[in-house]
């Protein structure tokens, strides 16, 4: 009898989740893949709402709310870098304050009546700008101030929903694996691989499908369907709550970041001593019964060891213990590799500008394939970025990382860093594809004396793809691996607060 409660009590998990009620949970009976497939599940659905919304976008503002392209284009670049800095809101009410579950299900909330009042705002009459008949150019009709009010509110509603959301779904679902299990943390490696493989197939579906209803079937149906498949999308999180494991919020990362730069500052002229074990800490007990992690102290940025060293005040603020002095150092050595990634995100926003207005130009290039077939401009990102991506993923985490281990004893394959830096190369050979299809398209422009924007290129919309195609290899190094280097290098206690994924190099 002794024995068969020892193997239960061995069966509960050792990381620290915990249930909704705060209650220690059996590993056997949660988290794992079984609890990561309604959140798969929900981030299917749930981007092929987003992208429903976002791909054509630039479409809307310009055939039915009559703006002009570059005003446009600069809209829906506004709204996307909202909602990618959304989440660091949300992060911090999830990390200090609700948790991550909470946090996700009021934003979800949020999100689902953005994309309910969009509906409404290309559905009713009264919401939609008037129509100028099909064919015309430049028109001189425009949206009223509540219709734009209206469509626009949504948007950001959306954005503040997104914000909630997107730093906590993944967050969530890594932490359904313990990582004091080997099993389980083997497969944490290949988890955010099939976590990208999910928002890619969903963004292939709005991409091809969703796009298609919207040009040729309506509007209304065409945000409906979106907003129908984010609800459901809930659903499927919600129905996955028995198996959840959680992890419960330990007070704001920042200000914690905060008392120990400014404790440091303090003590600028004391002498760090060279025994670790003079410094200010929490005894393991303590640590136990709160159920966090103790981290011993390291050499590297050794100003920020002045907070611990006991001397003058013991104020929060002027005194803290070696785990909490090295959460931040573990956050200020991410900096520079977030840093890094400014560099290629800039350059990338003109291809997002571009993104927008190839959609544009794609209507003015050679676009059929026989008849009836049509090759829709905005279906461009999913026919090869998205397959590409698709395709790589697999090609990656079910070919390459077993052969490559192999060589490297790397579980991983290659180095998180050796991925991203992969990704910095391929991203030279976007900006050249780019380039070069970009001058072959102004080149037979000027041959053939075409200078109206509406003028029809004899050049065939072929001539776009192969940046998109190179797109969506680089998204396979560069989303995942920046998802799990930040996850995977941020102190247990931050997670959700660690830099968030800047968006895919599609958005820009």
């Amino acid at each position: 009898m002794a024995g068969k409660v020892g193997e239960e009590k061995e069966d509960y998990t050792k990381d620290g989740t915990v249930d909704l009620k705060g209650r220690p949970v059996l590993r056997s009976q949660t988290g794992r893949w079984r609890a990561c497939s309604f959140i798969v599940g929900y981030e299917v659905f749930e981007r092929m709402a987003y992208y429903g919304i976002t791909t054509n976008l630039v479409v809307y503002l310009t055939n039915k709310l009559h703006e002009d392209t570059v005003k446009s284009s600069n809209n829906v670049t506004n709204w996307v870098g909202t909602v990618w800095l959304m989440p660091l809101l949300g992060a911090y009410i999830a990390d200090a304050h609700l948790g991550r579950y909470r946090t996700f299900i009021i934003s979800s909330i949020i999100y689902l009546v953005g994309m309910c009042l969009l509906t409404l705002a290309v559905s009713v009459p009264a919401l939609r700008p008037p129509s100028c008949g099909h064919g015309v150019v430049d028109c001189e009709k425009r949206a009223s101030k509540l219709q734009l009010g209206v469509f626009f509110c949504a948007l950001y509603i959306i954005a503040l929903g997104t914000g909630g959301t997107k730093p906590n779904i993944s967050t969530m679902g890594a932490d359904q694996f313990d990582d004091f299990e080997p099993k389980e943390r083997a497969q944490k490696l290949s988890f955010f691989n099939w976590w990208m493989f999910s928002i890619f197939f969903g963004t292939l579906f709005a991409n091809t499908f969703l796009v298609y209803i919207q040009d040729n079937v309506g509007w209304a149906v065409g945000y409906s369907l979106p907003t129908v498949g984010l609800a459901i999308s809930i659903l499927v999180f919600i129905v996955g709550t028995p198996y959840y494991r959680h992890k419960t919020p330990s007070g704001s990362p920042l200000t914690k970041m905060a008392k120990v730069l400014v404790a440091a500052s303090k003590k600028w002229k004391v002498v760090v001593p060279n025994d670790p074990k003079e410094l200010q800490e929490l005894s393991l007990e303590e640590y136990s019964i709160s159920v966090k992690y103790r981290i011993d102290s390291t050499p590297s940025l050794r100003f920020l060891d002045k907070a611990a060293v006991k001397s003058g005040s013991s104020s929060p603020w002027s005194l803290c213990p070696v785990t909490q002095v090295e959460e931040t150092k573990q956050m200020l050595k991410m900096l520079p590799i977030l840093v890094a990634t400014f560099f290629p995100s800039t350059m990338l926003a003109q291809t997002h500008t571009l993104f927008n207005v190839f959609i544009k130009q794609g209507t003015t290039l050679e676009r059929s394939t026989g008849p009836p077939f049509e090759i829709l401009p905005a279906c461009l990102t999913a026919f090869l970025t998205m397959i590409f991506m698709l395709i790589t993923i697999v090609v990656y985490d079910r070919f390459f990382v077993p052969a490559i281990c192999r060589y490297t004893k790397n579980p991983r394959g290659i180095t998180l860093l050796q991925r991203l830096g992969i990704r910095m190369a391929l991203h030279v050979v976007v900006m050249l594809t780019s380039f070069l299809a970009e001058r072959k398209r102004l080149s037979v422009a000027r041959a053939n004396g075409i200078t109206e924007k509406h003028q029809i290129v004899l050049l065939s919309i072929f001539i776009l793809p192969p940046q998109f195609a190179v797109t969506g290899v680089v998204d396979n190094f560069a989303e995942v691996a920046k998802l799990e280097f930040f996850y995977d290098q941020a102190p247990e206690e931050m997670k959700a607060s660690a830099p968030p994924i800047s968006p895919p190099a599609w958005e820009g």
